[in-house]
């Protein structure tokens, strides 16, 4: 299902096919948390920016509009209206950001929804019969991430059972795909490597989850306090014993930086709510660096975001009448914002495939490393 085709020092240029299309990696997965990108941006513009995958959140789906009530209108895909690929993660993060260490069992989680309060009891066996519902492109095994603070006894334990969790998760995903009326029978499931920033447990871990035979892996647990440093001698600790047939994907991360010195060290797949989050509070990212658009400056400034831009955005409006829709919160600001970071952090990963294709990733990594993150 994956195809190695440039190897540029560890940089990895591949070709990923899923039953809802080929992926070009290394590739930058757009967060529609809810079933939709924030910022009206509909999966009809998704093509035109350059988007690859599309990544859902399994607990706010579950919780709101229900799983049951998706798997019946079709699936995932039908809801939404995307025909490409789509990776669901397993509501793993709400254990790290929703619960506290007394509401997590061996058998699962207790949560409190966000809505309105209702105990949810989320297990590895529950979390594979959701996303199952869904049928989306990629599962996610269940897990636990802890703080970055976490100290090494909690980190230890706490990834024996993501272990234990995730040969659960294989089994009831097994079980819920094999059922006769399987949203999505194809379904891959990836596991992810947890422990901190622990190098010993990071290893161990990725030694006792790499022959499961999984349809990739991820690196969890990071971007969650940890220093970028630490976040890059976790990742070179852990690439080498992860599987070279197998797309390997780090969750939650990042900067355009972030990417270019993860991909450095091997890593396929990325997310972030970055682009568009950042786009709706007017922070854009451009060729030159980052951009504050609601500053003065760009008052009476006629130019487009970036004039290097090939973006919807960039082609029609300029930076003034940009400012002027978010100053008086005008929707169409915050569209135009998110077109324009999103296009150009699915544009950022083009360039970075060809510079492995054409043995320059290096040259690309430390011209624009530095460049990228700059603010203007």
């Amino acid at each position: 299902m994956f195809v190695l085709k440039k190897q540029d020092m560890n940089a990895r240029r591949g070709l990923w096919h899923t039953a809802h299309g080929e992926v070009e990696t290394p590739a930058f997965m757009n967060v529609g948390t809810g079933g939709a990108i924030r910022g009206a941006v509909a999966t009809s513009d998704l093509t035109e920016l350059g988007c690859q995958v599309l990544l859902c959140n399994t607990y706010h789906l579950h919780i709101r509009p229900g799983d049951d009530l998706i798997k019946e209108m079709g699936g995932l895909h039908e809801f939404v209206s995307w025909g490409g690929p789509i990776l669901t993660d397993s509501g793993g993060y709400q254990v790290f950001s929703l619960t506290k260490p007394a509401d997590i069992s061996e058998e699962g989680v207790l949560f409190r929804s966000h809505l309105d309060g209702a105990r949810i009891f989320m297990t590895p066996e529950k979390s594979m019969q959701i996303q199952s519902n869904l049928g989306s492109t990629i599962a996610m095994a269940f897990d636990e991430c802890l703080p970055a603070n976490a100290d090494y006894t909690r980190a230890q334990n706490s990834v024996k059972r993501t272990t234990r969790w995730l040969h659960r998760s294989v089994e009831a995903f097994k079980s819920w795909n094999a059922r006769a009326d399987a949203t999505n029978p194809q379904q891959l499931l990836f596991g992810i490597n947890q422990g901190t920033t622990f190098a010993d447990i990071r290893q161990a871990h990725m030694e006792s989850i790499r022959g499961l035979g999984l349809d990739g892996y991820a690196i969890g647990g990071l971007a969650v306090g940890e220093t970028h440093e630490q976040m890059y001698n976790t990742i070179s600790v852990v690439e080498p014993l992860m599987p070279k047939n197998k797309p390997r994907y780090l969750m939650g991360v990042g900067t355009p930086a972030n990417i270019i010195e993860c991909v450095a060290r091997g890593i396929d797949l990325f997310d972030c709510v970055m682009p568009t989050r950042n786009a709706r509070h007017g922070y854009l990212f451009t060729n030159s660096g980052i951009i504050r658009i609601l500053n003065k400056k760009y008052t009476t400034d006629p130019r487009p975001l970036d004039e290097d831009c090939q973006c919807p955005t960039c082609k029609t409006h300029s930076r003034s009448y940009i400012r002027y829709l978010l100053k008086v919160g005008e929707m169409l600001g915050m569209r135009l914002c998110v077109i324009h970071n999103l296009w150009f952090f699915n544009h950022l990963m083009q360039e970075i495939r060809g510079a492995i294709e054409q043995g320059r990733f290096d040259e690309f990594r430390a011209i624009n490393t530095s460049r990228l993150q700059q603010k203007l």
